[in-house]
């Protein structure tokens, strides 16, 4: 099935691995990337350098690149994890700090996307909506909204590529607190920051202990009167310097690259030591944190209350704050953290089921994304309607019964990009490999010997609010998730391409 001929294997390496299946007037693709955010510009670059003269596009539904990086706009936005594995393989991160700020990390996005003619072939303004894949033409029909004019577009492609992430832009999570309506002051979302906030000299309270009220905290407290991050149950928080200073010097004193490939290679390796240090000695690695807060916060400090979480460590991704902001803050009263249960709000701030009283002036909503996998996007195959929920995750990025369609999903306990510039690696080489044998579809299928499992296994509660929508992981290759950047590495670079997937021709 695989040797139909040097003749049409010539034919079909003339024209790409996916012939003609467009209706007049609809523009084709060979393939289409979906968001122009760090993972979307990721996978214009692995494209363009691993399939040369394969046709793709990438629809971006807002106006600008950047995604993440360019919609959150709260005081302090950065990154919780090191720029040297938080940034592309394939271009050196040279900036001071390890820990970026959010705009940096916007610049770094956009300048790649210059740097290599990516910008050049994004079509804003384009929202997905719905992908269709019909076995008889071996193609998806994409229906995209226009946002800046309402129509909508159709487009067609061999190849589907979803880069939108994993959380809803439209809506984060946002409980229903009792008294809302009776308070007098503003009520703020981190994702949906005002432009023009007034908090300097107010009280602030920050509902919420993750990653994004580790950060709000200690940057609001530099002009608030005061900021209290009023907390449900505590969270694990590790400080870490904002700058490497071994990373610097590699950079002062060898090229470039090398340098970053250096840095990177140092930080990935202590990433997973400690990821499996901490899974493999969770009590250990738990008195570890809480003594490093104690240390930050003072002898007479009661982390007991405040930074002693009731789960092991890695249970929930870990808060990292640089260069000890959030520990300086509230060691120097500009800060605090207040644990408790909320009873209700009040015209003056919040009431706790203790009785204790929090004065605010504004209220800062930190309490989490909305988990969203594909982006509102609505896929059917050959007509009938797919639930994800129902599917089986293929190397993590595939999905059982679906062809020809891969969404890049970056780690949850270690650099997203590490896993979304494997995930891009190996989606390219399917492509050339279906493009050398004339194949045009390829779809993962479940083996029955499988059993399912969660698809993350954090406890976290972004996670479990939107579990029931998510895939499934299997128990065994190639359906298992390992979380170990050198396992996927290994592989997604040098494994079987063809291992659980069924391929066909026209």
């Amino acid at each position: 099935m695989a040797d139909q001929g040097i003749a049409e294997r010539g034919l079909r390496e003339a024209v790409g691995p996916f012939p003609e299946r467009r209706n007049a007037g609809t523009e084709h693709f060979d393939v289409l990337i979906v968001g122009a955010g760090l993972s979307g510009i990721g996978a214009g670059y692995h494209l363009q350098a691993r399939c040369p003269g394969m046709s793709h596009a990438l629809l971006e539904s807002r106006g600008t690149i950047g995604g993440t990086w360019d919609l959150f706009r709260y005081p302090g936005i950065r990154s919780d994890s090191d720029m040297y594995t938080l940034g592309y393989s394939f271009r050196p991160w040279v900036g001071d700090k390890s820990i970026a700020d959010g705009p940096s990390i916007l610049s770094y996005v956009r300048d790649t996307a210059r740097e290599f003619g990516i910008d050049q072939r994004i079509r804003f303004h384009h929202r997905v909506q719905r992908a269709s894949w019909s076995s008889a033409d071996a193609c998806w029909l994409v229906e995209a909204e226009r946002t800046d004019t309402g129509e909508t577009v159709r487009l067609t492609c061999g190849f589907l590529l979803m880069c939108s992430g994993y959380y809803s832009y439209a809506a984060g999570h946002a409980p229903e607190f009792p008294g809302a309506d009776i308070f007098g002051g503003q009520i703020v979302h981190p994702q949906f920051w005002p432009e023009k906030l007034d908090y300097a000299g107010k009280r602030v309270v920050v509902i919420g202990s993750g990653a994004t009220a580790v950060t709000v905290v200690p940057e609001m407290a530099k002009t608030a009167a005061h900021v209290t991050m009023l907390q449900r149950s505590p969270t694990y928080i590790v400080a870490r310097p904002s700058e490497d200073k071994a990373a610097n010097w590699l950079r002062e004193h060898l090229p470039a690259k090398l340098a970053y490939r250096m840095a990177r290679l140092k930080n990935m390796a202590l990433g997973m030591y400690f990821y499996r240090l901490a899974r493999k000695k969770p009590e250990k690695t738990k008195q570890q944190i809480i003594a490093m807060a104690q240390r930050a916060l003072g002898p007479d400090y009661d982390v007991g209350t405040h930074f002693t979480p009731s789960y092991k460590p890695w249970d929930q991704r870990l808060c990292l704050v640089p260069d000890a902001d959030l520990f300086h803050a509230i060691r120097g009263g500009k800060a605090s953290v207040a644990t408790g249960h909320i009873e209700t709000f009040t015209e003056t701030g919040i009431r706790l089921k203790s009785g204790e009283e929090v004065a605010a002036d504004t209220i800062v909503v930190a309490t989490g994304l909305k988990l969203n996998l594909l982006g509102d996007v609505t896929l059917s195959v050959d007509g009938s309607t797919v639930d994800l929920s129902k599917a089986l995750a293929y190397k993590g990025m595939m999905f059982s019964g679906v062809p020809n369609l891969a969404s890049v999903i970056g780690y949850t306990n270690a650099s997203w990009t590490l896993k979304a510039d494997i995930t891009c690696e190996y989606v390219c080489r399917l492509l050339n490999h279906m493009k050398r044998r004339g194949l045009e579809a390829a779809t993962p299928r479940r083996d029955p010997g499988v059993e399912e499992e969660p698809f993350i296994s954090l406890t976290s509660g972004y996670v479990q609010r939107g579990i029931d929508m998510l895939p499934k992981q299997g128990s065994k290759r190639p359906w298992k998730l390992h979380r170990n950047y050198a396992m996927d590495a290994m592989a997604l670079r040098f494994g079987r391409v063809a291992n659980g997937m069924e391929f066909t021709r026209r």
